[in-house]
């Protein structure tokens, strides 16, 4: 005998808050595991593959931890080293940016800089209200994921995990499967189905785009000679999963710097500006229609808005998580939605009548 609705939703309830007050309390000590499992979640289908062409899946998980430890630590004598030195100097140079450009808007406009003029105002109170926001979100960020511990212990675990969840994903999901209430399995699984789809299409398919845009933007902007070319690419690549932002901040940092350093030479700016330009044709025409597809189902907006709300309630985990419970979320939505439109609640007596 199934048990009441009202004492299934408290059921249910009460596993939403114990799973809310675990993420509120332990969210440092659970990043390497929230990582781990996002690793694996990630290189899950490469997995899959090999077992098709005939691999165990202890054969898979060794040619592809083999596979990634040859990846980075070619990374790590060819790029890392590059990419941290261009960042240090960038932010270093940046003050120095801003300094000229301060000068330019001065001299060009300077009822800008009259503190009685609403512009000003205007452009006061953004900034401040930008500083504020970051200020913050660097606080979380720094206070939970860089400090050398922490960063010792994400190098050390994070692959650790990743290779044991990879090892026994199936086991691990198809067990999950034999837990679920019976009476609800069949519409759990098609939910967790749909889930899986979104999240398969955003992360894997915008990790492959950022990836790519990132890359290019690096070495088109190097050949072109811009001294911060890595660094500017891997910040536009790395926002990329923004629409239009990650072009917008990428655009508007390299077109800054190509400013400061090309100065007078307007076809290595405007060189700067195309490439930036194709970039954004390539992606949306080629990149995100193929790889992401356009029935994603989060919306930018909530997609930001998920990553403020998890970002404040829970620091940097909940940043990491606001993705896969942002999908989720609207995936139950859209559940809730197609029930109600099917409940009397909205067609209403006369159309039960009719029928």
């Amino acid at each position: 005998m199934a048990l009441p609705a009202k004492k299934q939703m408290s059921y249910w309830g009460i596993a939403a808050l114990v799973f809310v007050v675990v993420l509120w309390a332990l969210g440092d000590v659970l990043l390497p595991f929230v990582l781990g499992g996002a690793v694996a979640y990630l290189i899950d289908p490469i997995a899959d593959r090999l077992e098709r062409m005939g691999l165990t899946r202890a054969g898979a998980t060794a040619v592809i931890t083999v596979g990634s430890v040859l990846v980075f630590l070619l990374l790590l004598l060819v790029v890392i080293p590059t990419l941290i030195f261009q960042l240090i100097e960038l932010v270093q140079v940046l003050p120095e940016l801003f300094r000229d450009a301060r000068a330019f808007a001065f001299e060009k406009f300077p009822s800008l800089f009259d503190e009685k003029s609403q512009m000003h105002q205007a452009i006061t109170t953004l900034f401040d209200t930008l500083k504020s926001h970051w200020v913050g979100v660097l606080e979380t960020v720094l206070g939970s994921a860089v400090s050398l511990l922490n960063v010792v212990i994400l190098i050390v675990i994070v692959p650790v995990v990743s290779i044991y969840l990879l090892l026994d994903w199936d086991r691990m999901t198809a067990r999950i499967g034999e837990l679920l209430p019976r009476d609800h399995a069949k519409t759990i699984s098609r939910l967790a189905g749909e889930i899986d789809a979104v999240l398969a299409s955003f992360i894997r398919g915008m990790g492959t785009v950022c990836l790519i845009l990132g890359t290019y933007y690096a070495v088109a902007l190097m050949l072109v000679g811009l001294n911060f070319g890595l660094a500017v690419g891997f910040i536009a690549g790395l926002v990329t999963f923004i629409p239009y932002l990650g072009a917008l901040i990428g655009g508007a940092l390299a077109i800054g710097l190509a400013l400061f350093q090309f100065w007078g030479d307007w076809y290595s700016i405007g060189a700067v500006a195309i490439i930036f330009a194709i970039g954004q044709v390539i992606e949306g025409n080629v990149l995100t229609p193929k790889l992401v597809g356009n029935s994603v189902g989060l919306h930018p907006v909530w997609l930001l808005l998920a990553l403020s709300v998890f970002g404040s309630l829970f620091g940097f985990v909940g940043m990491l998580v606001a993705v896969p419970m942002a999908a989720a979320l609207g995936v139950v939505a859209r559940f809730f939605t197609e029930q109600y439109l099917d409940s009397r609640l909205y067609q209403g007596q006369g159309h039960q009548d009719a029928d």
